[in-house]
């Protein structure tokens, strides 16, 4: 069965070609991590300062709602204080037309219930605008640091936006050549190399034996296997590190067509 990365007419790749493939798969993705090393952490500033400023709009929002409620009550209490008073100035006039000291005594306690309701009122009215007063403090303070925040954001976005211009048409240029590049090599080896670039430190899955060792984990090679290496009769990992090696001579060959 023809391997769907190749046409039926065209050759196998033989194992140098597939290994200057990675090598220069390897090439091009270093060189996209060096342009996204050059934003740095931008983009998970851009992010952070994202989030703290929804969760400071989310606390002024909700801050400020429960201020509406507050004042809402406040405006019940204080209607609830001119009905009180109505009734005691309609017991009071009640009071003059009292037949006996019974009926006098009643409205009495009625007029006493409607006072303490009133002082109750006023009580709560005192709660509820301290209340009101810490809220508005809160939103104060959040409102100020939000603007900060938002100004922090539209400063590093600037920035994070002028690397990007500065680098996207390069990183572009990559990313298409990193796509050709996979397009003649099979799934198994791209499944391979993606799993030792994610594993391995600085994204180095394929390296070059430099001064007879592993150029990513500096671990020597014995001569055979220097050997077997420059031989690219198979590929061969390193027994440290399980990076992908290759000699220094790899790009002499002639790249896969």
């Amino acid at each position: 069965m023809a391997n769907k990365k190749t046409d039926a007419g065209s050759k196998e790749m033989t194992i140098a070609e597939k290994l200057r493939a990675l090598y220069e798969l390897q090439q091009v993705g270093t060189s996209i991590d060096k342009i996204r090393i050059l934003r740095g952490e931008l983009p998970l500033e851009v992010e952070d300062l994202e989030d703290e400023i929804e969760g400071l709009q989310t606390r002024v929002a909700k801050y400020q709602e429960d201020i509406n409620v507050l004042e809402k009550s406040i405006s019940g209490k204080k209607a609830e204080i001119s009905h009180s008073l109505e009734l005691i100035k309609k017991y009071e006039e009640q009071q003059n037309n009292v037949r006996n000291n019974r009926e006098y005594d009643s409205l009495s306690k009625e007029i006493e219930f409607q006072t303490l309701e009133m002082e109750l009122c006023e009580k709560r009215i005192n709660e509820f605008t301290a209340q009101i007063a810490e809220k508005a403090e809160v939103i104060d303070e959040s409102t100020k640091l939000l603007n900060e925040r938002t100004g922090d954001l539209d400063a590093k976005k600037k920035e994070l936006n002028d690397i990007i211009s500065e680098t996207k048409r390069e990183e572009e240029q990559l990313e298409a050549k990193a796509e050709s590049i996979k397009a003649i090599l099979d799934e198994r080896l791209q499944s391979a190399y993606n799993k030792i670039r994610s594993n391995a430190r600085n994204g180095l899955a394929v390296v070059q034996v430099e001064r007879d060792a592993c150029g990513g984990c500096y671990n020597k090679i014995p001569p055979q296997r220097q050997l077997d290496i420059a031989s690219r009769r198979k590929i061969i990992v390193c027994e440290y590190c399980g990076r992908i090696l290759v000699d220094d001579q790899i790009m002499d060959v002639e790249p896969a067509k």
